[in-house]
This record gives C-alpha cells, sequence and structure tokens, in this order.
C-alpha cells in the first residue's frame, strides 16, 4: 500500500472535503484527489460517496481512517522526534472542554500553557457534547463524569459537588416548602431537591422561575435574590465566603469528577504529556477550592 496516498486519503477524510484539506496542506485539490482515486483503484474499494456539493466516507472508509489514523499520526511524531534529536512538546494539541470549566479556567491554563511550550499550537473546543475523538481529530477531552469507553483512558484531575445557594435575602423554607429557582437549560415544571445540612435532610419545592443556558448566568442571577440555584461548589466558594450567596446544604447524589481522557490505541507524543503534566500542576490535590483558588488569582 502507497503510505502517502494513504496519508492523503486520512488528511482528506479527517477536514471532511478535497477543498479544505488542500487549503489546509497548502497543495493542490487535484493532486490530492488523484491520490485518492489511486488509492481507491489499488484497494478496489470505494472509500468515498461523492455527492454534488457533499464528500461522505463509506462505510469501508470509515474503517479505514479510523484504523490507520493514529498509526499515521505516530509515525510523523516518532520522526520528528528523531529528527529534533528528542521529545520536546510541539506541534499541533487539539483539546475538547466543557463550556463551564473553559469559561471559567480554560483561559488562563491554555495561557500559560502557551507560554512554557512555545512550539505548541493549542487548539482548544469548548462543548458539552461528547465528541469523537478519533474522526474529529482530538487529542485531549476533558469531560464531567463521562461513560465508560472501552477505546479511551484518562483520569480524574479534579472533583467538586453541588450546592444548593441562596441569596441572603430568600428566606430558606420549611421541610416541603416552596422555593423559586433558577435553573440551567429548558424550563422544566416543579420538582423536589433533596439537600443535605447539618440537621438533616431538607426537602425544597423547587419552582422555577428563570432558565438559563449557563451555570455562570445562573450564579449571576441568583446573587440579584430571583431564586435558589443547584451550583458546583467551585463557582459558588468565592461569594460564599463575600456573603453575596449563603450555603443551604448539598445536593444528594453523585460527586462532579473531571476527567482528562485520550484514545487507548495511541502512544503519548510529547504535547500531550506535557499539557496532563501541566493540568497535575495547576490542580495538585483536585478539590473544589483549588479550582476556585485558581480562577480567582
Amino acid at each position: 500500500m502507497d503510505l502517502l496516498a494513504l496519508a492523503d486519503f486520512n488528511l482528506v477524510a479527517r477536514h471532511g472535503g478535497f477543498g479544505r484539506a488542500a487549503r489546509e496542506a497548502g497543495r493542490p485539490k487535484a493532486t490530492l484527489s488523484r491520490r485518492v482515486a489511486e488509492l481507491e483503484a489499488s484497494l478496489d474499494l470505494r472509500l468515498f460517496e461523492r455527492g454534488a456539493r457533499s464528500l461522505k466516507l463509506t462505510e469501508e472508509g470509515r474503517a479505514l481512517f479510523e484504523r490507520t489514523g493514529l498509526l499515521l499520526t505516530e509515525l510523523e511524531e516518532t520522526a520528528t522526534a528523531i529528527a529534533s534529536g528528542g521529545h520536546a512538546a510541539r506541534g499541533r494539541l487539539r483539546i475538547s472542554a466543557p463550556l463551564l470549566f473553559s469559561q471559567a479556567a480554560m483561559g488562563k491554563l491554555a495561557a500559560g500553557f502557551a507560554l512554557r511550550y512555545p512550539e505548541v499550537q493549542l487548539e482548544i473546543t469548548a462543548e458539552d457534547r461528547a465528541v469523537d475523538m478519533i474522526e474529529e481529530a482530538y487529542d485531549l477531552v476533558i469531560r464531567v463524569n463521562p461513560e465508560p469507553d472501552a477505546t479511551l483512558v484518562g483520569r480524574i484531575f479534579l472533583r467538586d459537588r453541588l450546592v444548593v445557594v441562596a441569596s441572603p435575602n430568600l428566606p430558606l423554607p420549611a421541610d416541603g416548602g416552596p422555593v423559586p429557582t433558577v435553573t440551567r437549560g429548558p424550563m422544566t415544571q416543579a420538582e423536589i431537591w433533596t439537600v443535605a445540612t447539618p440537621s438533616g435532610p431538607l426537602t425544597i419545592a423547587a419552582k422555577p422561575v428563570l432558565s438559563l443556558s449557563s451555570l455562570i448566568m445562573a450564579r449571576d442571577a441568583v446573587r440579584m435574590g430571583v431564586g435558589a440555584a443547584r451550583l458546583p461548589l467551585s463557582l459558588a466558594i468565592p461569594d460564599l465566603a463575600a456573603g453575596t450567596l449563603v450555603h443551604w446544604g448539598d445536593v444528594e447524589g453523585p460527586e462532579i469528577a473531571l476527567w482528562v481522557l485520550y484514545p487507548t490505541r495511541r502512544l503519548l507524543s510529547a504535547r500531550v504529556s506535557a499539557f496532563l503534566d501541566y493540568l497535575r500542576e495547576a490542580f495538585p490535590l483536585g478539590t473544589p477550592d483549588e479550582l476556585a483558588a485558581y480562577i480567582g488569582r
């Protein structure tokens, strides 16, 4: 098999089209199209379905892309490391991270990492959806309580928990009493919140009065006294310390665990290892207080 043609096929598959791949690589579109056609002919397989305005991998093309993409990347990284005489962190590093963590901490993390490793081109996408690391060419993903995935490995680097907070002007209800609440996402009907307090469980009849798409927006709204909300403790700590919010109790349920994940089949590149070490350095304890302090610095 022609490895150069295979590399061109992966380039086109990664970028979703000959035009985008050609612009990214600075190569003629016709050359890429010809080399992919030659690869298809040598394999006697159709790798792409070519529409008038779209290009889509066939089932065989997707299988080839998934199985060869990482191998080609590892070959390239190995050759680069040998040519440079070491394992210095360099090249493009693509990371997908949750929206809230990105808004609160990734700007500072990214800037600090870029200053320490100027030869790494860091790209961070803030999104809450479960991305396909292989197909979308991400090197690392950060996720909250991810579902088990046999193709990924990683570790928890931060732990948090949900707490119910409110403005000091909003009185704590009696057990079972109604409370206006601020929610994230679509407006819901009234629901029951069970809150753990030092004196025992407290039941709250939560009645949403405001629905927002961001927990940072929800925190700001709660400060104004419009209602109570369930927020990550790390997001509420500065206001709890300042007295602009009060802690009604902890939400019963599993902890919030932030994982950093990468594909199991891929050898760790120097830039991936460098970012994992940088995360460990930034959050050695991995506690909500540590995250709040990092954001506030």
